[in-house]
């Protein structure tokens, strides 16, 4: 799954994006809320995790333009702007969640699982194809009745592969939105290339 973090908060954005990998989510920042904007727009993100004060255009006004524009993207707000008048307001917007700074990393991960699971309900409660069903609320994969263990990325490989089912994708594609880089996808790396 990718995450969008938009933080003008260099230190905070840093922390923020290892704790999300170390959880095998691809993770892109924006530092100010115009290119937050731009970037929620430009790639298919599974969640949001936006600053209210950012530099340019602020959290509330890209919440609103997003949800104006019908991005459905779940939206966590991370913020140091904690009165209850605040939280009102930034859910109101159109937020899903919101959490306030100073802020315990393992909170702030277990609401963006939280966030997560429930798009993942919404969106439909199984994937398969053939005998392997995937069910994405407890990250449980089956071929014929029998789990299967995999790893993070194995998941989120097949994960993207089922909720893609009947489309082309490349590459390229599965690597934008499993692991937090861009390749050529006309490039085949091996391990005799990569020394």
């Amino acid at each position: 799954m990718r995450i969008l973090i938009v933080e003008d908060d260099m230190l905070i954005a840093g922390i923020v994006k290892k704790a999300l990998q170390e959880e095998s989510y691809a993770v892109d920042i924006a530092f100010d809320g115009l290119n937050g904007h731009k970037m929620a727009l430009s790639e298919p993100y599974d969640l949001i995790v936006l600053d209210i004060m950012l530099p340019g255009t602020d959290g509330l006004t890209v919440v609103k333009r997003l949800r104006n524009e019908g991005i459905k993207i779940p939206v966590l707000f991370l913020t140091a702007r904690g009165d209850v008048a605040d939280r009102v307001a930034g859910l109101d917007a159109g937020a899903d969640d919101y959490l306030v700074k100073p802020f315990a990393i393992t909170e702030l991960v277990a609401r963006v699982r939280a966030l997560l699971r429930r798009q993942s309900e919404e969106r439909s409660p199984l994937l398969s194809a053939g005998p392997l069903c995937l069910d994405p609320s407890s990250r449980e994969v089956k071929v014929l009745d029998e789990v299967i263990e995999l790893t993070s990325r194995e998941y989120a490989v097949l994960e993207y592969l089922l909720r893609n089912k009947n489309r082309l994708v490349s590459k390229g594609m599965i690597a934008d939105h499993v692991w937090d880089y861009h390749f050529d996808s006309d490039y085949n790396c091996t391990a005799e290339s990569v020394r």
